[in-house]
């Protein structure tokens, strides 16, 4: 039940937006299970016109002792032959009796009294599976689209400490058991409780003291879902975890299938594979025996009550009308108890799943807009950094921080790997927040800055390119919404892009393939200076944009991007000091400080630690 609470609770977020298909498919349902009585009902009349209309006295007895006990719901009953007398009155021209000729309304009565309630009922099981279907395909799109949404608002922190295996089993694995439960199983818990209800109604008529003779097997029945529901539940959550874990394999053999080639690796990432698809397996099939188990139990259950009541009911030596009407019900009574305890095992699994989508909805951004951001027009003076202090968890990255960087102004980052050059780039564009000082955008502290406001006026070009898997003009507008084909060409000659794009098999409308790998490293990168050239952003900032460039490519590239740096404000990071000789400044760090600072030939006279960095590379001061 706890399930039930658990997974309805949740969806029913989602599900309120489509109300009116959601009620039609429960009262289309309740149709289809009240269709169980009115199948009870005519099987009943057609069995009792099967008797002849004399009957001996010792079955005149029983039919009264039934009727004695149908007393027990004097009002219900009074009523239930008072519609039954008025629809056995209509309906008799229509239907055979024992000891009179068949007519043709008879027999054509005969032939479609049960067809019509089959129909009935056919019709009404497919108009709720289609509404509830309707619903639930709606409802995971929507839910698929906020976690979407979500994962996109949390700060990089959270993908830090996650993998992508981990957030693609929430987005796809764990909804499509929750669109299973709802698909299936909503529609079948609907259904199949009216159903029984309506069976139970329909025996308690018949004979009310031999229904609760029944109904001592329910507990017999309700306690192994319980058992098998647990079960269940503890393999998808192990199931779960061996999928995250595969997922994320699959994910580094896929991105990394050139370095798995390169170091014969294949049949060692294939082994780690194949571990956690055993774990799969084995998980998979607990959960398989917890649900096929229940049918096997439920029949057994079932086969014991049946043989009990049929020895019951010719002990006490029942009419054939009520014999077949009671045989007949119960075994009908068992097909929802099966399908019930079906829908709990779906349940249970989605449970599991509903917990983690919780989870992740739950997640908060450590870096939050503000409730009520402040404007920022144009960049009109400075950037300035003042005593900022950061953390990625427990050793400090950058230590007070002082810098200043005037509109207009070219500045280079160098400093060995680990020294806090890229974290300098992450906390301007606030992917982080400082944990100490401020960073400043015209004397306004950027954690005052709506996300728009902030990063509006940047443009950013990385050694990793990222490109869309669309096409090469929509990857180049990327830089700015609305951008016109005119921008995007302009754009792209800049960029010295425009000669390989037209040589492509549709030019602009090219589609490019997954990460880009259709082009060259070159093209990739001339591609994003595009992307900065469309934004006409006046900051620029460049983090290490062609440290994956070979050296006649890096110089092609860098001559595009030292058009790209004309009239605006640039920051560099760079690992090869070369690309950082025409800035006007350079800030040396080391360990989160700044250790040294100056010109490019001041620097490389200074004979410190970017005078070593830059000998390692073959720069040095001029005699």
């Amino acid at each position: 039940m706890q399930d039930f609470k658990t997974v309805l609770g949740f969806a029913w977020k989602y599900m309120r937006p489509y109300w009116t298909r959601l009620v039609l498919g429960v009262v289309l349902g309740c149709l289809c299970g009240l269709t169980a009585a009115g199948f009870l009902w005519a099987m009943r009349t057609l069995m009792d016109r099967l008797e002849e209309p004399k009957a001996t006295p010792e079955i005149n007895q029983q039919a009264a002792a039934s009727k004695k006990g149908a007393s027990m719901f004097p009002a219900l009953d009074a009523r239930l032959k008072q519609w039954q007398q008025t629809a056995t009155a209509t309906l008799d021209p229509w239907l055979p009796r024992a000891g009179v000729s068949l007519h043709w309304k008879q027999i054509l009565g005969g032939l479609l009294l049960l067809p019509f309630f089959a129909l009935l009922r056919g019709t009404t099981d497919y108009a709720s599976n289609y509404c509830m279907g309707w619903v639930s395909e709606r409802v995971i799109n929507d839910l698929r689209c906020d976690m979407l949404a979500k994962l996109t608002s949390l700060s990089l922190d959270y993908f830090n400490r996650s993998t992508t295996g981990d957030m693609l089993t929430r987005i796809n694995a764990d909804t499509m058991n929750l669109h299973r439960a709802m698909r299936q199983g909503t529609a079948d818990l609907v259904k199949e409780i009216f159903t029984m209800v309506s069976l139970l109604v329909g025996l308690l008529i018949v004979d009310p003291k031999l229904t609760l003779f029944v109904l001592v097997f329910t507990p017999l029945v309700i306690l192994p879902l319980f058992v098998l529901g647990k079960k269940a539940r503890r393999a998808g959550r192990e199931g779960r975890k061996a999928n995250v874990g595969q997922n994320s394999l699959l994910i580094e053999a896929l991105t990394g299938i050139r370095v798995l080639k390169a170091f014969n690796l294949e049949a060692r990432q294939i082994e780690r594979f194949r571990e956690f698809s055993k774990k799969l397996i084995h998980h998979g099939m607990k959960g398989v025996q917890a649900k096929e188990m229940v049918n096997p139990l439920i029949e057994v259950i079932a086969a014991i009550g049946l043989g009990a009541l049929v020895v019951y009911l010719f002990w006490t030596r029942q009419s054939l009308a009520d014999l077949v009407t009671f045989i007949t019900g119960v075994a009908w009574l068992f097909v929802p108890v099966k399908k019930i305890a079906g829908v709990h095992i779906l349940f249970e699994q989605a449970g599991a799943g509903v917990e983690r989508l919780v989870e992740l909805l739950r997640e908060k951004p450590t870096v939050v807009e503000p409730a009520h951001p402040r404007p920022l027009k144009n960049f009109e003076r400075e950037i300035r950094f003042e005593n900022v202090e950061f953390t990625y968890g427990h050793n400090p990255v950058l230590r007070g921080v002082n810098l200043r960087i005037p509109r207009g102004f070219k500045i280079g980052i160098a400093g060995e790997s680990g020294s806090g050059k890229s974290t300098l780039v992450n906390l301007l564009f606030r992917f982080y927040d400082v944990t100490g000082g401020s960073v400043k955008i015209d004397g306004v502290d950027v954690r005052e800055l709506s996300f728009e406001e902030l990063r509006r006026p940047m443009a950013l070009v990385s050694q990793d390119v990222f490109v869309f898997r669309t096409t090469v003009a929509e990857n180049i507008a990327a830089g700015k919404e609305g951008a016109t084909r005119d921008e995007i060409e302009a754009a792209a000659r800049a960029a010295n892009a425009h000669e390989f794009i037209m040589q492509l098999p549709k030019g602009y409308d090219t589609v490019i393939g997954e990460r880009g790998m259709t082009l060259s490293g070159g093209q990739r990168q001339r591609l994003a200076i595009a992307r900065a050239f469309v934004r006409d952003a006046p900051i620029l900032i460049l983090d290490e944009a062609t440290a994956s460039l070979d050296s006649q490519t890096e110089l092609e590239v860098q001559r595009e991007i030292d058009q790209l740096e004309e009239n605006r404000t640039v920051i560099c990071i760079a690992h090869r000091l070369s690309t950082l000789s025409n800035m006007d400044h350079i800030i040396v760090l080391s360990q989160g400080r700044i250790v040294e600072q100056g010109t490019f030939d001041e620097l490389v006279r200074a004979r410190g630690i970017f005078a070593g960095m830059a000998a390692r590379q073959g720069i040095f001061a001029a005699a």
